[in-house]
């Protein structure tokens, strides 16, 4: 557990999904229909994340957890059971319903067995006309997210914007959201699967039957003193490398502390006893240490183990990096 670890990504057919999991990060889709998500590192039962290469190659994440938990979580493994993130990429071709994650406490009585899911957003690519609903707009009511939910203008009542690639958005549990119209997405939430849907767009599949609502449970996991959620402008500037280094701190909450970094040249990564994720969003370049050098390409994502030894970061003409550590919970 002293060098970066790389897992075969895992993508998964949804209704709203495109085809640019493919087209922009190189992701092998296993056949040609719309794809929405990319699972990239997950400890979570629906998939388990199959490492790559190296001496470990063919165990899951869950034999990792099992075994070296100390030496990947580092300082904060006795909090956790299971790998505490779920990493994924995102393709929000079409509309994703409009939905809410539970916290610690709803995900008890709503859905046992569960984790909260609370995440944040990295936005690599956005169509003209995309948009992001993030929020209820100030003093919305039950009442009126009832009735707005059943006749299909919920959106009304959700704070919107048009999102920019490079803006980073945090999405506390209990938040109201959508998102949709070809937007590309770098997603780090906490190990879960919980999602309650409010509206799905009166979407149908073949048969003309849509997908299950659940508004009781969603009510319920609504956050009502949480407002409009604006994004964090990062800097990131795609396909037009900077030659000057960049460390910007996105959000720092109980649950990940998120940072973009771009690099032009060289730096060292350091995990200083602390599990890091490392989401490649632009460039190429390589990790490397006395005994071996690991490629960065564009799309991959790594884990950096708490005991990792300290790493050259090494680029050509500028790479950036979405570096989340686990510092708190």
């Amino acid at each position: 557990m002293i060098q970066p670890i790389r897992f075969h990504a895992f993508s998964r057919p949804m209704v709203w999904g495109g085809r640019k999991l493919a087209s922009h990060l190189d992701k092998k889709l296993n056949n040609d229909g719309p794809h929405g998500e990319s699972w990239e590192l997950s400890d979570h039962p629906s998939h388990l994340s199959i490492i790559a290469e190296g001496p470990h190659k063919g165990k899951t994440l869950r034999d990792l957890m099992l075994a070296h938990k100390d030496a990947i979580l580092g300082k904060h493994s006795q909090k956790h059971s299971r790998f505490p993130w779920l990493i994924k990429y995102l393709d929000a071709h079409d509309w994703l319903s409009v939905q809410v994650h539970p916290d610690e406490n709803k995900v008890k009585d709503l859905w046992p067995g569960e984790g909260p899911k609370n995440e944040a957003w990295f936005i690599l690519d956005a169509a003209p006309g995309s948009k992001i609903y993030a929020g209820l707009l100030p003093n919305v009511t039950e009442s009126e997210v009832r009735k707005a939910s059943l006749d299909g203008t919920i959106g009304n009542l959700l704070h919107q914007f048009t999102p920019k690639p490079g803006d980073f958005l945090y999405l506390p549990a209990g938040t109201v959201h959508a998102v949709g119209g070809g937007i590309l997405i770098a997603e780090i939430q906490q190990t879960s699967d919980a999602t309650f849907r409010l509206f799905d767009w009166n979407r149908k599949d073949a048969s003309g039957k849509g997908r299950d609502l659940h508004l009781e449970e969603s009510i319920a996991c609504i956050d009502w003193s949480s407002g409009p959620k604006n994004p964090v402008v990062s800097g990131h500037t795609p396909s037009r490398p900077s030659n000057v280094s960049i460390n910007k701190n996105l959000v720092d909450c109980p649950y990940f502390r998120i940072d973009y970094r771009h690099e032009p040249k060289s730096s060292t990564i350091s995990t200083n006893g602390f599990m890091q994720i490392a989401m490649v969003l632009e460039g190429e370049g390589s990790l490397r240490d006395n005994d071996s050098s690991t490629p960065l390409k564009k799309g991959e994502t790594l884990l950096l183990p708490a005991s990792m030894s300290d790493q050259i970061w090494e680029t050509k003409s500028g790479q950036s990096l979405l570096l989340a550590t686990l510092t708190q919970s």
